[in-house]
């Protein structure tokens, strides 16, 4: 009997084992190419590049930086199967024709993106036919202008702008080009270290609107849910790693971005990483009705021409049960 129960317990363990394996293999069998930017909200995933998340889950993923006004390119090409972007962006991609599923939430920006101005302009107002560095249209610095604007009573016409990327837009700000720039950490820090260059006139405290996420094209979602699996809980797994080595995180994560870990530190202090809870309460209902309000700033800003059919066709709440 004793032997019998002996056979059985190994039985169930070599069980167990092999279903690691298969999971394990089926996370293997997919790589992942992921499209993302050196936005400090996305070093999570960096951290789980370079401390060996990813592998040990079983996967292989490429982090590729691609331009965010690009990014749907990538995924409507297949050489991306997966994006970390803004939820605005994430609607105006499948209003145009790209399909994309969200699948966790990255992090909240807390004064991580802002609007640089000369010292002399007071508020928004003054910012009548001044001319604005801002990314392209799709992007989240545009839609956060955008989204700013629409706050105070103007829109994208009032203003003049300058199409710039966010670290070039901040640099061209600080070296006295322009009027004014819209940009995020952490190039948004290099206005903060050249205060006689200009102000932040508002960052996302005052206009909570930029919180990322990421989302994988639904045909490969469909043909690879163990490794979508895999993918998000490396995110979280390398979040548990940050509070419980931060020096050395931090040290990975800024290397991806040539920062220091003190420097880092300071940028990532002005935005939220998502934990699994805070995941599981965003996709409860915070999620859909902020792209519900999101839909007509787009359209304002012709980032769109029509709204999406169904917004809850837009992510996937069964990957952070």
């Amino acid at each position: 009997m004793v032997k019998m129960v002996g056979k059985v317990a190994a039985l169930l363990a070599a069980g167990v084992c092999a279903a690691g394996m298969v999971t394990t293999a089926a996370a293997q069998d997919a790589r992942i190419v992921l499209g993302m930017s050196g936005w400090t909200g996305f070093a999570p995933l960096s951290l789980a590049d370079k401390a060996g998340i990813f592998k040990k889950n079983g996967l292989d993923v490429e982090l590729k930086m691609i331009p965010q006004k690009d990014r749907h390119l990538a995924l409507a090409s297949e050489s991306i199967q997966c994006a970390a972007t803004t939820v605005e962006t994430h609607v105006a991609w499948n209003a145009n024709g790209v399909p994309i599923v969200q699948i966790f939430q990255m992090d909240k920006s807390y004064g991580a993106d802002g609007l640089a101005v000369r010292n002399d302009v007071k508020g928004f107002a003054d910012l009548k036919g001044k001319s604005i560095g801002v990314s392209a249209p799709g992007t989240a610095p545009y839609f956060g202008l955008a989204w700013m604007l629409n706050k105070n009573g103007m829109t994208l016409k009032d203003v003049k702008l300058t199409t710039l990327q966010p670290q070039p837009a901040a640099q061209a700000f600080v070296a006295g080009q322009g009027d004014a720039a819209m940009t995020y950490e952490p190039y948004l820090s290099t206005v903060r270290s050249n205060p006689a260059a200009g102000k932040i006139l508002a960052t996302t405290l005052d206009y909570p609107m930029v919180m990322d996420t990421v989302g994988c094209s639904p045909a490969w979602l469909k043909a690879n849910p163990k490794a979508a699996q895999a993918l998000t809980t490396s995110y979280f797994e390398a979040l548990d790693m940050i509070k419980a080595d931060p020096a050395k995180s931090n040290e990975l994560m800024g290397s991806a971005v040539k920062q220091s870990g003190d420097d880092f530190a300071k940028s990532s202090a002005y935005l939220r990483w998502q934990d699994k809870a805070a995941n599981q309460k965003f996709f409860s209902g915070e999620l859909n009705q902020f792209m519900k309000d999101s839909v007509p700033i787009l359209l304002e800003a012709g980032v769109i021409r029509k709204a999406p059919d169904n917004l809850t066709a837009l992510y996937d709440a069964s990957y952070i049960k």
